[in-house]
């Protein structure tokens, strides 16, 4: 099978495209910029196509012969939905490593169509949303009468600029949350809590954090069926007291003018975390299931860098179609496709009992 990066010269998509070289797979580079695409195909040896995502005949020129895409351009707000049409129309998987809850739920939408076209649509293939989709199914595996979830993650490493845009794009829309079943909007920093774990020398270290709109509000409901979903970052309580000051200005933060500021900002100061940086962080993922008897499981996970973790998540994933492994037509989350222990295999993941 044939396959395709788009926005492979991006910073996650470039980490892919070397994680896939490294495989030995053979994906073919896709995107805007043509001479950026073609010094990174040049220098792994990669088949490339340059097309922007406004143009639907070029899209479907460009994927003809590819039986799947894996979408790398954020902010998938813009991204997604046009290259997920040409997919359904030309009866390609598609694949993404978003993190948008309403990506998700626009993918969700179209289950009906990518059955009757034979295809998979499974957007959030990378950090966001592998480690707590995974956790999540185990965490039901372990209590299948859960009917609360909440998830949390600390990250080091610093944001790569895709992940920065969809920052910006939701400081308008405040938080979100999902209540017996429906997504609801909240305020940013809703809510506040703690979280432990352990340093490397078997300290206990707490952690503040506050819930974030994450893809697991959206996607946790669908792998597990539990209707009521918080998801949680761990920042310094400075963070989080300016997170919710930023309530006052969320009118504003969402216009036109500071959205067009916001993201000029974010292109010229953000770069994504060095190799070296990548290699220095790592990140612990929590996952707590309760049901209204009072039983309560918990499980936690640390995990490589967010980002080094996509690309061997994502390229896992890949794989999995290539070795035509059998995959019910549909939208599907990486848990369903994978299995809830599928995060256990990736390289540098450990799960312990949570501190929680």
């Amino acid at each position: 099978m044939q396959w395709m990066i788009y926005g492979a010269n991006g910073y996650s998509g470039e980490l892919i495209a070397r994680e896939a070289s490294r495989r030995g797979l053979e994906p073919v580079l896709a995107g805007r910029n043509e001479s950026a695409l073609r010094a990174l195909a040049e220098s792994l040896g990669f088949e490339h196509r340059a097309f922007a995502l406004d143009d639907t005949a070029a899209i479907r020129h460009a994927l003809r012969g590819c039986g799947l895409v894996l979408n790398c351009a954020g902010p998938f707000s813009a991204t997604s939905a046009p290259l997920l049409e040409s997919c359904l129309q030309q009866r390609v998987h598609y694949l993404d490593i978003t993190g948008e809850i309403d990506v998700f739920a626009h993918a969700h939408a179209q289950d009906a169509r990518a059955v009757q076209s034979g295809i998979v649509v499974c957007p959030g293939c990378g950090f966001d949303v592998v480690p707590t989709d995974c956790l999540a199914a185990q965490l039901k595996s372990l209590l299948p009468t859960a009917d609360r979830l909440v998830l949390a993650f600390e990250a080091g490493g610093g944001p790569s600029p895709g992940t920065a845009l969809t920052s910006v794009e939701g400081l308008g829309n405040g938080g979100r949350v999902r209540i017996d079943g429906e997504l609801r909007r909240v305020p940013l920093a809703w809510k506040e809590r703690t979280f432990e774990r352990l340093d490397s020398g078997g300290r206990t270290v707490r952690r503040t954090a506050m819930t974030i709109p994450w893809g697991d509000v959206f996607t946790a409901f669908v792998s597990t069926g539990i209707p009521n979903v918080e998801v949680y970052m761990a920042l310094s309580p400075s963070t989080i007291a300016r997170a919710r000051r930023l309530r006052w200005l969320r009118p504003l933060l969402g216009t036109g003018v500071v959205q067009r500021f916001l993201k000029r900002r974010v292109e010229h100061s953000v770069r994504g975390p060095s190799a070296a940086a990548r290699d220095a962080s790592e990140t612990h993922v929590w996952g707590e299931a309760s049901d209204t008897l009072g039983n309560r499981v918990a499980l936690r996970l640390r995990t490589p860098n967010g980002y080094a973790l996509t690309a061997t998540a994502a390229t896992g994933i890949v794989q999995h179609f290539l070795a035509r492994s059998p995959v019910e037509p549909g939208y599907r989350t990486p848990s369903q496709i994978m299995g809830a222990e599928y995060v256990m295999t990736l390289p540098g993941v450990e799960r312990f009992e949570s501190l929680l």
